[in-house]
């Protein structure tokens, strides 16, 4: 399964989002985005952001001020 990295720190809302779906449309489906993001509103978000698209939030956390999203490109684009 093919896994990328995506470093949004600093990147303050929707800019977060708005990158990790360009990255997604790049990725083949099934593919797993990890997205690493320093702004608060990125906890609502990603949630919310795959909630709409149809892309599974497979985990979401913070660690020192830095969330972690691992989000998996849906089956069917």
């Amino acid at each position: 399964m093919s896994e990328t990295l995506l470093d949004v720190q600093g990147l303050s809302c929707p800019l977060p989002v708005l990158k990790a779906n360009k990255a997604l449309r790049g990725l083949p489906a099934g593919a797993r985005l990890v997205v690493l993001a320093t702004d608060p509103a990125a906890a609502k978000d990603f949630p919310a952001y795959c909630a709409e698209t149809g892309h599974s939030l497979d985990e979401a956390g913070e660690a020192d001020g830095v969330w972690r999203f691992v989000i998996r490109k849906k089956e069917t684009a």
